[in-house]
């Protein structure tokens, strides 16, 4: 549920091919109004060449002997060149030699003398493949290209097929728009073309939401029977979960096929999750039962034992017996605690377990288990101690005393059974990042590295410490029972141990 949640607070599969759309409707319609303008400019400038074009060809069909009327009288030649310019106010027309010198000009602003155009473009102009349009210079702008025309010019004595003695070079302006052309190009760009433009972009972004929502709506109803399941678990699915994993399977698509799929399978894990529940409770309910019922019989055959060693503990001819009689006695207190453990554990298992808990400063709680455990650890020679908690907060923790208190008790139990003659055990609580931690401490043989992560796995023993014949180090459920309980408790269990420095088992527990 923590990563779904995360999930809703970035974007969602609606909002991304949403926003995917959107983004390319507006590239798309950013990409067509390019293209017009891009049209616009090119249809204006093959208009512009062609119009300049047949000009000069009407004047070169008339006229044939214009260099020797330049060379005759320029200033008359210029003027002349000025009338044929009425009727094509936005161009400016040149007369050029055979090398690209300007020999005659139209234009206002005087070029400097041995002015030269460059006679590439001139070329292009009057090859046999007419382009749809050539740019070339501008003499009165030669930091920007233009569109120009060009036709060649004989002198009127020249023989067919001589080469030119110059060329007409036309220069068509299209920056210098009527104000009135200039608004009308804006308004037939800003209202019809864009309206178009964006109507075409807004129907696509409807029909585009729609589907998204039609394509996406079994995904979304899918991921919300997950969530339900997630949150109800494997049991009994309530009408509500049943209806969101119903409604999308119902689809004959992929998306259908998909929820038809999950439908099935959390079915199947319903079915296996009930039958694992059937087997669990019938297992916990028969250790229980079983350890209910192997406590009384073996609490008779230990009291018979113990009356046993009693008669026979003065009888010098009945120590072999009194050997034998020890064995059994020890065997039978070892069973008895492996009943009481199996069935302190299936009590711990069950669902409907509910701790009694209370606020009690754990510290106070040591004490009381340093004096109980105080006599055996004596007869061990070992130094029991409580190490009294720091100048910080007192350790409080709400738990539940009498169980908290077994599971401490067990942990003492271990270090003293697995603790020589001189060693110390030490009980501490202290209070850390909102966390009580509660530890026993020995400094007894340690624990290998390789055994320390299945110290609390049920039935585990640490062979290297414990001899299976004598059966002195339990059966493995202590440990067990600790971590049970401090999961109960909302906590945790660590060890640290290394093999010849000792071991120490924290419980951690949430602070109050």
């Amino acid at each position: 549920m923590e990563t779904r949640g995360k999930g809703r607070a970035d974007m969602t599969v609606r909002f991304k091919l949403a926003l995917t759309i959107f983004v390319t409707g507006a590239l798309t319609a950013l990409g067509v109004i390019a293209t017009v303008l891009i049209a616009f400019e090119r249809f204006e400038h093959e208009t512009a060449y062609r119009r300049g074009d047949a000009f000069l060809g009407r004047v070169a069909g008339m006229y044939h002997d214009l260099t020797e009327r330049q060379a005759s009288d320029p200033v008359e030649f210029e003027a002349f060149l000025r009338q044929l310019l009425l009727f094509e106010p936005e161009t400016q027309l040149y007369l050029l030699d055979a090398s690209g010198l300007v020999l005659a000009s139209t234009a206002h602003t005087p070029l400097p003398r041995g002015f030269k155009v460059a006679l590439a473009p001139v070329m292009k102009a009057i090859s046999q493949t007419r382009p749809p349009y050539v740019m070339g210079d501008d003499p009165q702008r030669m930091d920007s290209a233009a569109v120009i025309a060009a036709r060649p010019v004989s002198r009127a004595d020249s023989a067919r097929g001589a080469a030119p003695a110059g060329y007409l070079y036309l220069v068509v302006h299209r920056d210098a728009l009527p104000e009135g052309r200039l608004a009308a190009w804006g308004d037939t760009l800003a209202q019809p073309a864009l309206i178009a433009i964006v109507g075409v972009v807004a129907l696509a972004t409807l029909l585009a939401a729609w589907i998204i929502a039609v394509v996406t709506r079994p995904l979304h109803q899918l991921g919300a029977a997950v969530d339900a399941v997630s949150r109800e678990g494997l049991g009994a699915p309530s009408p509500d979960s049943e209806a969101l994993l119903l409604a999308p399977a119902r689809v004959n698509d992929e998306f259908g096929q998909l929820a038809r799929g999950f439908g099935a399978m959390v079915q199947r894990l319903r079915s296996q999750w009930e039958t694992l529940r059937r087997l669990d409770h019938f297992r916990r309910e028969g250790v229980s039962n079983l350890s209910h019922d192997l406590r009384s019989p073996l609490t008779a055959t230990t009291t018979c034992l113990e009356t046993l060693e009693a008669r026979w503990g003065g009888d010098t001819a009945r120590t072999e017996d009194g050997r034998l009689l020890q064995v059994a006695l020890r065997n039978t207190r070892n069973a008895a605690r492996l009943v009481q453990s199996l069935g302190e554990l299936a009590q711990l298992d069950e669902p409907e377990f509910k701790l009694r808990t209370e606020v009690i400063n754990v510290a106070e709680l040591l004490d009381d288990i340093s004096l109980r455990f105080a006599p055996r650890a004596g007869e061990r020679g070992v130094r029991l101690q409580t190490q009294p908690p720091s100048a910080t907060p007192a350790p409080v923790v709400e738990l539940d005393v009498a169980l908290f208190e077994r599971a401490v008790a067990n942990l003492v139990d271990n270090a003293l059974k697995f603790s020589g003659a001189g060693s110390l055990v030490t009980l501490a609580a202290s209070k850390r990042e909102g966390a009580v931690a509660v530890s026993v401490t020995d400094t007894g043989p340690g624990i290998a590295a390789d055994e320390v992560p299945h110290l609390f796995d049920r039935f585990y023993q640490s062979r290297r410490s414990v001899a299976p014949a004598t059966g002195e180090g339990g059966r493995g459920l202590g440990l067990a029972i600790v971590k049970r309980i401090a999961e109960l408790h909302g906590g945790s269990v660590r060890v640290v141990s290394s093999v010849g420095a000792g071991t120490q088992v924290t419980i951690l527990l949430p602070a109050t």
